[in-house]
């Protein structure tokens, strides 16, 4: 019986390892896929944002894309500075198997690379995005381009504005910094 107490209270004491956001950090959100989406929080406070396509080419083995993920993941921290944390959408269900096998690559791909980094990282489910940016869990492509356009950006496509609104989700809720 003592045993159980001291692993119940000893589970009590691990802190809490999800990414928090702190003030003059760079801060990574991710909206993984084929044409993935992301926004940048900058040492200067600034967010910038964009679509980087990881489309393999026609002669491209079948982990080019990955390599590429990694390579431009790599180009991120060196260009914007040390990574403090990584955000990405947590997809749970796909229509097709080839969609499900290539987001499981894009989301190992940032994780392994978190990883080797001592970077943490956190998934966020679809609906806590989509209601943080809406206030529905279940709003269309339309809705969040215009969620981030009411908040200043101008986002190209519906990956650029899913990765604002994950960072923005993000900045207030995981630390206060706007």
């Amino acid at each position: 019986m003592a045993d159980l107490t001291l692993a119940t209270s000893s589970r009590a004491a691990i802190p809490d390892l999800r990414p928090v956001v702190h003030a003059n950090r760079v801060m990574l959100a991710l909206d993984l896929g084929t044409a993935t989406g992301w926004a940048l929080h900058g040492i200067d406070g600034l967010i910038t944002s964009g679509t980087a396509s990881f489309r393999p080419g026609r002669f491209d083995g079948g982990g080019m894309r990955y390599l590429r993920f990694t390579n431009w993941l790599t180009e991120i921290y060196r260009l914007s500075g040390p990574v403090a944390a990584i955000w990405f959408e947590e997809v749970r269900r796909h229509a097709a198997t080839d969609a499900a096998h290539v987001y499981g690559g894009l989301m190992a791909t940032p994780t392994a690379w978190a990883e080797l980094r001592g970077i943490p990282y956190e998934g966020v489910p679809v609906g806590t995005i989509k209601r943080h940016a809406t206030g529905k869990g279940n709003a269309n492509k339309d809705a969040m381009m215009a969620a981030a356009r009411a908040r200043g950006f101008s986002p190209a496509d519906d990956n650029e504005a899913d990765a604002i609104a994950i960072l923005l989700w993000a900045l207030e809720t995981r630390g206060g910094v706007q």
